[in-house]
């Protein structure tokens, strides 16, 4: 039994045995509820395709789609959910469905790949501008931006207040900045000033240039 433990060829073996690698997890997915009967973006407008045999049905599915192809019609259907009328493709709340589809798909594949420094910089960009987004929309139109925020399923949470701290440094500067904005109203209303007592000379000297001609 020593001798077969020690033996070349089990040691050959050994060394290229592979490693047993870790079953990955399956995360759920926004793309999960799109029926895999259903087709493609560019073919479900086509009249024919109701009389194509299984086969070729089958190749036009979703079942055979991309990723890339479940996304457009993920994004449609969040779009249907908030846009003004049928015609409407880029007010605010069509560009926040857009970009909460978008969002979550880069939410998705961190969860697979978290190493993946790229998405994760492309996704807080995306947050970064639908947040502006829905904060213009709560600022303009609060009804459309509640009744955006229920039909998506996104959570506002109001930006933290400000605070600045107070040191002597920044009391200086302040004063300072506000010693030059005060010295340049006066320059500024002296200037206008002389301006306005000059106008009446102006007007009179362009009447009189001008009654000549008369």
């Amino acid at each position: 039994s020593f001798r077969q433990a020690c033996s070349p060829f089990l040691q050959t073996a050994r060394c290229y045995a592979r490693p047993v690698r870790r079953k990955r997890k399956d995360f759920p997915s926004q793309l999960d509820d799109l029926p895999p009967t259903m087709l493609k973006k560019d073919y479900a407008s086509v009249p024919i395709v109701n009389s194509v045999d299984d086969v070729v049905r089958r190749l036009l599915s979703l079942n055979m789609a991309s990723q890339k192809e479940k996304m457009k019609i993920k994004i449609d259907q969040l779009v249907e959910k908030v846009r003004r009328s049928p015609d409407d493709n880029g007010s605010f709340e069509v560009q926040v469905a857009v970009l909460t589809a978008k969002i979550r798909a880069m939410e998705e594949h961190l969860q697979v790949h978290p190493k993946d420094k790229s998405n994760r910089r492309c996704m807080l960009m995306a947050i970064d501008r639908r947040k502006k987004l829905l904060a213009y929309l709560r600022r303009v139109r609060y009804d459309v931006f509640e009744n955006t925020c229920k039909q998506l399923g996104i959570q506002y949470t109001l930006p933290p207040l400000h605070v600045r701290r107070i040191t002597k440094r920044w009391l200086v500067k302040k004063a300072f900045c506000q010693k030059v904005f005060e010295e340049a109203r006066k320059l500024k209303a002296a200037e206008r000033l002389k301006r306005r007592r000059e106008r009446p000379a102006k007007v009179r000297a362009a009447k009189e240039a001008a009654a000549p001609q008369s």
